[in-house]
């Protein structure tokens, strides 16, 4: 059954920036890459049977390692090029020579992200975008029916469109074993991929609370600084992220804890869990986009102090708190963390959200409760 288009919250930036640079498309696997590539063609009245390549295809593979590509078109789309040890050279030498009359996007999974960092003789050649999973906001219409689907089927494209509880599970099963050993295989050198697996299906249970690396090491059976390795790993393939505290001179922060969560968030039962996972999912891709087209210094952290008291999320901004963000599954009472971080932070917003709809209030104090529904409105990503 063939999908229908969502449109998606990074094409206009794309398009815009298509007109000065290349343009890099980084990931999660399936997380809608090719199909927007291939929608940005059609924007451009391009043929995609001519302009765009894929290295997973034998015939694109030949033509991309013979640099044959197509003369007399507006733009061109290479898909997974990343694959080729040669892509930089090739992808540079094509852009300095053809960059007048050839718009150039590059798309792929998380390797793309990952190979960019090491040396990178494209740099000032191209803008990049991470395209995150669906998100509320890019759903019609965008209300709390469409919040529950999110929850249920979670952000990828494909099981979303599907709409079946089965069918999510099938994929999402499906998915993580492609990654392991598809794409991680390919990414390190990697000796025992059994055990990494056995950690992708651990850490799910894990979410929401302090991630212990010892305690994996013992269940593991490995070295401190491999399960460390392991989690990077996962984190350049988009299986996970992590958050790290937010401290500051004036509050008793704990410094070294950390929080993980899934892009997948359909892998944790529980649904308060599930629902912090969406949360701190859309948020992260809140503060990518930011970074990514406006180009502002964004970061997603979570607050907890030595006197236990916990917020979920803290956008920062500069390097200064801008939200300060509670999400409730079902406890409509406002944490008082909220408060004793308001009155540290006086600019910043202190906002509780609840998977439930309710109408909108500010408290005497200045945090504010609303739906997350409204919420999501608001940030408009």
């Amino acid at each position: 059954m063939k999908m229908k288009y969502i449109s998606r919250y990074i094409e206009k930036g794309v398009l815009e920036d298509l007109t000065q640079k290349m343009v890099f498309i980084s990931g999660p696997r399936q997380s809608g890459k090719t199909t927007l590539a291939k929608q940005i063609l059609k924007r451009m009245n391009c043929s995609i049977s001519r302009c765009y390549l894929n290295w997973d295809s034998a015939k694109d593979r030949e033509m991309i390692i013979r640099e044959e590509f197509p003369a007399g078109q507006k733009m061109l789309a290479l898909d997974e090029i990343h694959k080729y040890k040669r892509w930089r050279q090739v992808v540079k030498g094509l852009y300095d020579k053809r960059s007048d009359e050839l718009k150039i996007l590059v798309t792929g999974s998380g390797k793309l992200d990952y190979y960019r960092h090491g040396g990178d003789s494209l740099q000032g050649r191209y803008h990049f975008y991470r395209l995150h999973p669906l998100s509320l906001y890019e759903i019609m219409p965008s209300n709390q029916k469409s919040l529950e689907k999110l929850l249920r089927l979670g952000g990828f494209p494909e099981p979303f469109g599907l709409n079946s509880d089965r069918e999510t599970k099938r994929w999402s099963r499906e998915y993580r074993t492609r990654i392991i050993n598809e794409d991680l295989s390919t990414l390190e050198n990697v000796k025992d991929l059994s055990l990494i697996e056995h950690l992708s299906i651990r850490l799910p249970d894990l979410v929401g609370s302090p991630l212990s690396l010892n305690a994996l090491r013992l269940n593991l059976q490995v070295a401190h600084e491999t399960v460390q390795r392991w989690l990077a790993i996962l984190e350049n393939l988009y299986v996970i992220f992590r958050l790290y505290p937010f401290g500051a001179p004036n509050i008793r922060a704990v410094k070294k804890e950390a929080k993980h969560y899934h892009f997948d968030w359909t892998l944790i039962e529980e649904e308060g869990i599930r629902f912090e996972n969406f949360i701190a999912c859309s948020l992260l891709k809140y503060c990518h986009y930011k970074q990514d087209y406006d180009g502002e210094n964004m970061e997603l952290r979570f607050f907890r102090d030595i006197d236990r008291r916990e917020v979920d999320f803290v956008i920062l901004k500069n390097n200064q708190p801008e939200y300060f963000i509670e999400c409730k599954f079902k406890s409509k009472e406002v944490n008082p963390a909220l408060l004793y971080l308001k009155q540290r932070f006086k600019n910043a917003q202190s906002v509780q959200i609840s998977f439930h709809p309710q109408d909108a209030y500010l408290t005497k104090n200045g945090i504010r409760v609303f739906s997350a529904v409204d919420f999501f409105h608001e940030l408009g990503v």
